[in-house]
């Protein structure tokens, strides 16, 4: 059945939400999109997409280019278990290679993100969590104090699916640290999910990437370099003609409160597998008929309005360079 949408999230309203990610070219056009669509309270990295270091500079980058004021806190080097795990194959070992990206001007506001996200989870009203890497910062906010739990209205996150791209059944940011993937989905916490088979509707296509070189200005120059560059990976990385430009994941996790009449969604039960020897790092969606299956835990989103979803797109870029 069709979920309800997001009561903060109804259409024409701002919902408020802090923002962790590993940017990454898709982080990149989300922190764009979430910028202008949302109340952006703050932004928080993890290593993913490249090591911390990469990312956090690349989360400086992103603030200067579209000049706004929200604090940039950084956060886990590392997965709760084990080694981290990059994805240079994809984004290049900066995490943003393809365009001249500006050194940052302005300064890291702290790093201790998961005291951060704490402080926000207790002292804002109907904070939304927007993790869009690994989820090493929320489920470490989550074990530290338990409290937020019942705080926050709820967690819209970009992960997983019923198929992957790390593995054949897991997907990168799940993949990445599933140990903290399944503190997320036992938390009881409500959650949004935008995995890849929602966000591998939404592409930069050739079309889309010169819709955005054509807004003119260092910011869609540059988003239009690192798209070409990772779009370029993605053609590299698959059979020919299985995705028209590389997907354009992150943004998805943000519209998905901002612009929710973009989606059609289902409540499922979803876990994380953490053990398999060929499923570590699966999401487990349970899409029985069954009368026993367990309740829903998560709204799982299965379609969008690609060319609705690029027009929101184009109008925050178009807004952050005039």
């Amino acid at each position: 059945m069709l979920s309800i949408m997001p009561e903060t999230a109804t259409t024409g309203n701002r919902p408020t939400i802090l923002l962790d990610c590993d940017p990454g070219h898709d982080d990149a056009i989300a922190i764009v999109v979430a910028a202008r669509n949302t109340e952006l309270v703050g932004i928080t990295t993890v290593a993913g997409n490249a090591p911390l270091g990469s990312t956090t500079h690349n989360a400086l980058v992103m603030r200067d280019l579209i000049g706004v004021d929200v604090p940039i806190h950084s956060g886990a080097a590392r997965p709760l278990v084990g080694e981290p795990k990059f994805a240079g194959h994809v984004h290049g070992e900066s995490g943003l290679d393809g365009a001249d990206l500006p050194a940052p001007s302005t300064p890291l506001d702290g790093t201790d993100a998961v005291s951060f996200i704490i402080d926000m989870c207790r002292t804002t009203e109907d904070l939304w969590l927007v993790p869009i890497g690994p989820l090493t910062n929320i489920a470490l906010a989550l074990r530290t104090a338990p409290d937020i739990a019942d705080r926050i209205a709820g967690i819209s996150l970009m992960g997983g699916g019923t198929f992957g791209n790390r593995s054949s059944t897991a997907e990168f940011n799940i993949w990445a640290d599933p140990e903290a993937a399944h503190v997320v989905f036992s938390s009881g916490v409500r959650i949004v999910m935008a995995g890849l088979d929602v966000t591998h509707q939404f592409t930069a296509t050739p079309d889309r990437i010169a819709a955005i070189r054509s807004t003119g200005g260092q910011l869609g120059v540059t988003l239009a370099d690192l798209l070409t560059f990772f779009s370029a990976k993605y053609g590299e990385r698959h059979d020919d003609g299985a995705l028209i430009g590389g997907a354009i994941h992150d943004p998805l996790a943000v519209m998905a409160l901002s612009h929710p009449h973009l989606f059609e969604r289902v409540e499922r039960h979803v876990v994380v597998e953490t053990r398999g020897e060929y499923t570590r790092g699966m999401t487990v969606i349970d899409q029985r008929k069954v009368i026993e299956r367990q309740s829903p835990n998560c709204d799982v989103l299965t379609s969008v309005d690609a060319a609705a979803a690029f027009d929101v797109t184009l109008e925050a870029i178009i807004h952050f360079t005039g």
